[in-house]
């Protein structure tokens, strides 16, 4: 499986992005997969994620109520709507549909 992410960028504080995700695999709708941040030096951390179905998910308790994780498996692909953003969210966001598989990850930067 592939992964790549899209969607990052530069907003300002309280503004909003959504990344994007989409799987090479058709296999993607068997898979729970993941939102994960890292940011400069610090260690890479779960952000979201969302069963194989979506009818699950589960978050930081850092992005509670601003981040919202969703899937659609008809297009392979994963989001994750990022409202009232704030500086400490700057990091670069990863996808992941399990152990070892990431994709090259995208740069969000909020700027204060």
């Amino acid at each position: 499986v592939q992964l790549v992410e899209s969607g990052g960028g530069l907003v300002q504080a309280g503004g909003a992005l959504r990344l994007s995700c989409t799987a090479s695999a058709s296999t993607f709708c068997i898979r729970v997969m993941g939102w994960y941040r890292q940011a400069p030096g610090k260690q890479r951390g779960l952000v979201a994620a969302i069963t194989s179905g979506g009818g699950r998910t589960n978050y930081a308790d850092s992005v509670k109520g601003r981040f919202t994780i969703s899937r659609d498996n008809a297009k392979n692909t994963m989001y994750l709507q990022m409202n009232s953003l704030k500086s400490e969210d700057t990091a670069v966001y990863y996808c992941n549909a399990g152990a070892g598989v990431w994709g090259q990850g995208t740069q969000v930067t909020v700027s204060s």
